[in-house]
C-alpha cells in the first residue's frame, strides 16, 4: 500500500495572518486539500497562535472527513485541552521550546520516558492515535516502545539536508531506526523538509513507512503548480515501486 500524504496547511495560515482578515481561507484549504487527494490533514497550533489558530483547529475537525493530525507540545495545557476537544485520529507530540521557529529535534525518549508515558496514556484514553516526533537514533527509537506511542515520526532533517551531497549516506541512520521501529512493532511516520527531490527515495527505502507530513515544500510548490497538483505530484512519489518481472 502506499504511503499516506497528510499536508500540513500551517503556511497558509502564515499568510493569512500576515495581513489580517481570513484570505487564504485556511478551513478552505483543508477542504480543498481532502478533494484533491490529501490522506490527511495535519495543523501545529502554537501557543501565540503565529499562523493556526486554536478556532482554526475547532473549525477544520467540523467539515473534513479524512485524518486528522495535530502537532505540539503537551507540555502547555492549552494545546492538551484543545486535542481532548476536539479528538483528532492522531496527537504528534513535539518537544518544541516557548516562541520556537520550527521543530528541530526529537523526544530524548529514555530520559523522559515517564513524562511520555502519562501524557500518552490522556490521549489514549480519549481513543487518539499518539506518534511522537524521535531522532534517528536506534536507541530512542528502541526506548519509544516503553511510551506507550503507537507510532513514531522520524525527524528528516538531516536527510533532506544531506540528500543532494549523498543519498545512501543519509538514509542510512534512518533505514536502521526504521527496522527497529518495525521490530517494536511501532508504526512508523515521518516529516520535516521532505519534497518533491527527495521524498521518493526516502518512502522507498523506509519499510513499513505508513504517513508523512509534508508542508512548507508543498505548499511552497502550490505557489507554481497549484495546490491540487502539488497534492497529486506528491501523492505520485508516495507510490509504491511496480513488481519488476512476471508473466504478460
Amino acid at each position: 500500500m502506499s504511503t499516506k500524504l497528510s499536508v500540513n496547511i500551517n503556511k497558509i495560515a502564515t499568510l493569512r495572518n500576515s495581513r489580517g482578515g481570513s484570505n487564504p481561507d485556511v478551513v478552505k484549504a483543508a477542504i480543498d486539500c481532502q478533494l484533491f487527494g490529501a490522506d490527511g490533514i495535519t495543523v501545529h497550533p502554537r501557543p501565540d497562535e503565529r499562523h493556526i489558530r486554536y478556532s482554526d483547529v475547532r473549525a477544520i475537525k467540523s467539515v473534513i472527513s479524512t485524518e486528522f493530525n495535530i502537532e505540539g507540545n503537551p507540555l502547555e495545557d492549552k494545546f492538551v485541552a484543545l486535542v481532548l476537544e476536539v479528538k483528532p485520529t492522531q496527537v504528534t507530540l513535539v518537544p518544541d521550546e516557548p516562541g520556537q521557529l520550527t521543530s528541530n529535534h526529537g523526544w530524548d525518549t529514555i530520559g523522559k520516558a515517564d513524562y511520555l508515558r502519562n501524557i500518552i496514556a490522556v490521549f489514549k484514553k480519549a481513543g487518539i492515535r499518539v506518534s511522537i516526533f524521535v531522532d534517528p537514533v536506534e536507541a530512542m527509537v528502541a526506548a519509544a516502545v516503553n511510551t506507550g506511542t503507537d507510532r513514531v515520526e522520524l525527524y528528516t532533517e538531516a536527510y533532506a539536508k544531506n540528500f543532494q551531497s549523498n543519498k545512501e549516506a543519509a538514509i542510512k541512520d534512518y533505514v536502521n531506526a526504521a527496522k527497529v521501529a518495525n521490530e517494536k512493532m511501532l508504526g512508523i511516520n515521518a516529516g520535516h523538509d521532505l519534497d518533491l527531490e527527495n521524498l521518493k527515495y526516502f518512502a522507498q527505502h523506509i519499510p513499513g513507512l505508513l504517513e508523512v507530513s509534508i508542508g512548507h515544500a508543498l505548499i511552497s510548490d502550490a505557489l507554481y503548480y497549484g495546490l491540487e497538483n502539488s497534492v497529486q505530484l506528491y501523492k505520485r512519489q508516495l507510490k509504491p515501486l511496480a513488481p519488476k518481472g512476471g508473466n504478460q
